[in-house]
């Protein structure tokens, strides 16, 4: 069940506050635990048990590992928590890796082995980094283990953040847990971020993806310049308000019932560097690696060589994180390099390049790590590349792309200037500037609200680029 589906906006979420809001205050945090069970059940009804398994193994472990420190047992407590995080970790990886690796074992080998796994749990990759950011931080004495099972099962399966995030560290929930405020303020925001989330999400980039799925469908060897420089830059539109669409929506229902969470993203494409990009984009992933991988590995503490292996490491795991196939891979070191040379080899010339300069290239290099994310092979997104290099059979320009070009300018535009934060500065400074500027909003949240039902009508596409990871 996607945020953007009318049984959500209508059945699921009215029925959720309403219980949450007659539930004494002791209750609420049961009702939310049991709420977010039957969101999880809905989307995976076959792995209800799993997940009740996971919830239960994770707990267990983390008071074992709570226990262990207590009694100053520093290998007790390491032995448990390489226990749980393999256990975790083989738990993902043969849901998400086991048929990619029976693949590429039948290619080597010439054998014939069955590939195909079920489908996966939804969220799979989100609540298992959780847990494990749980676990880690009950080790590094960051966080106490939790000993009531309503609350930390509330912490792994959370609905809003449950099946594509943020990836929220329990201490930064735990408090919220414990003790949150809950009013028609925070209800007020979390609405209307709900809203915008929303809007990205249905207005935006559901249109979007109707002219990058048509052009994808075509040979990318086929491809003129123009159609495939367009089929990327609306895979890039289309992805950044899928994702940050849906983060949007997750914030605003979090806040809702009375949780504050970190944003997830920050206007990435105004980045004037690949760094910058990525203290933008997708903001909770990143600094997951970078507290649980990048620095305790030693970060750039211990000389170039080994800041050179670590961040190959983190991006080689970023790639594999978010999918089971080279082109992943592939992405993944892609941003290694580009970061490696930002940071040891142009980082001097940079220095001296205004801003908005180098915003220019590095949005042009996004853009291409985008090919190999959407891209199902790595075959494929060179024939894609080639064809934006001119090096396709489609020519500069073919009546394919005008008249995709035709059909969506003007979404392109609107999407384009969305993108940037001066859309919604003017439309801030717009409302305040207004003699009646609670009218003027709630006309506008109105008018949202009714193009979004019509959207979520007639729309035949709806999941969420980021269910799959």
């Amino acid at each position: 069940m996607a945020f953007s589906e009318l049984k959500f906006v209508f059945l699921f979420l009215p029925l959720a506050l309403l219980a949450h809001k007659v539930m004494p205050m002791r209750g609420k945090n049961l009702i939310l635990a049991l709420l977010s069970l039957l969101f999880f059940a809905w989307g995976s009804p076959e792995y209800v048990l799993l997940m009740l398994a996971i919830v239960a193994f994770n707990y267990f472990s983390g008071l074992l590992i709570g226990e262990k420190k207590a009694e100053n047992d520093p290998s007790g407590a390491k032995y448990a928590l390489v226990s749980a995080v393999a256990a975790n970790l083989l738990m993902l990886g043969f849901f998400k890796y086991w048929g990619f690796l029976l693949e590429n074992v039948n290619a080597v080998f010439g054998t014939h082995l069955a590939t195909r796994i079920t489908s996966m749990p939804i969220g799979v990759s989100f609540f298992t980094f959780s847990v494990l950011s749980y676990l880690f931080d009950v080790y590094r004495d960051k966080a106490e283990a939790q000993h009531n099972i309503v609350h930390f099962t509330l912490f792994v399966t959370f609905f809003p953040k449950l099946v594509s995030g943020p990836i929220v560290p329990y201490a930064e929930m735990e408090r919220q847990i414990l003790e949150r405020k809950i009013g028609p303020a925070h209800f007020g925001r979390g609405s209307r971020l709900f809203l915008i989330g929303l809007s990205k999400k249905v207005l935006l980039a559901d249109t979007l993806g109707k002219t990058f799925y048509a052009l994808s469908a075509l040979e990318p060897g086929e491809l003129s310049v123009v159609s495939a420089w367009l089929g990327a830059v609306s895979y890039a539109l289309m992805l950044y308000f899928d994702f940050g669409g849906y983060s949007d929506m997750a914030l605003g229902l979090a806040e809702m019932f009375g949780f504050t969470f970190q944003k997830n993203f920050d206007y990435p494409y105004m980045s004037a560097s690949i760094t910058e990009f990525w203290r933008r984009w997708h903001i909770s992933l990143g600094a997951w690696f970078r507290d649980y991988v990048y620095i305790p590995l030693g970060g750039s503490r211990e000389g170039k060589a080994r800041t050179v292996r670590n961040l190959l490491i983190v991006w080689l795991l970023t790639g594999i994180w978010h999918g089971a196939n080279w082109t992943f891979l592939v992405w993944g070191l892609y941003y290694g390099l580009l970061l490696l040379l930002e940071k040891f080899v142009f980082a001097k010339i940079l220095e001296k390049i205004p801003n908005f300069v180098r915003r220019i290239p590095t949005l042009l290099l996004v853009i291409i790590g985008w090919v190999f994310f959407f891209s199902p092979s790595l075959g494929s997104a060179f024939r894609w590349l080639g064809s934006m290099l001119g090096l396709g059979a489609g020519g500069l320009l073919d009546s394919t792309a005008k008249y995709y070009l035709s059909g969506c300018a003007i979404i392109l535009v609107i999407s384009a200037f969305g993108a940037f934060p001066l859309a919604a500065k003017l439309g801030n400074q717009a409302l305040r500037r207004r003699r009646w500027p609670v009218y003027v909003s709630v006309a506008w949240f109105a008018a949202l609200m009714i193009l979004c039902i019509a959207g979520m009508t007639v729309s035949t596409y709806s999941s969420f680029l980021y269910f799959q990871f």
